[in-house]
């Protein structure tokens, strides 16, 4: 059971992202708007 757990992960170091996913999650974040009424959020995207 040791064994098992002291292996290292076999994920890779070089996670290089596209640029198109990046800038998928920029535009997304800056379009996306929390908005906190009470004790709920709301999450609103301005697309």
């Amino acid at each position: 059971m040791g064994k098992i757990y002291s292996k290292k992960a076999l994920a890779s170091k070089n996670l290089k992202p596209n640029k198109e996913v990046v800038s998928f999650i920029l535009n997304y974040s800056k379009a996306l708007t929390v908005v906190k009424i009470d004790d709920k959020n709301f999450e609103i995207i301005a697309n």
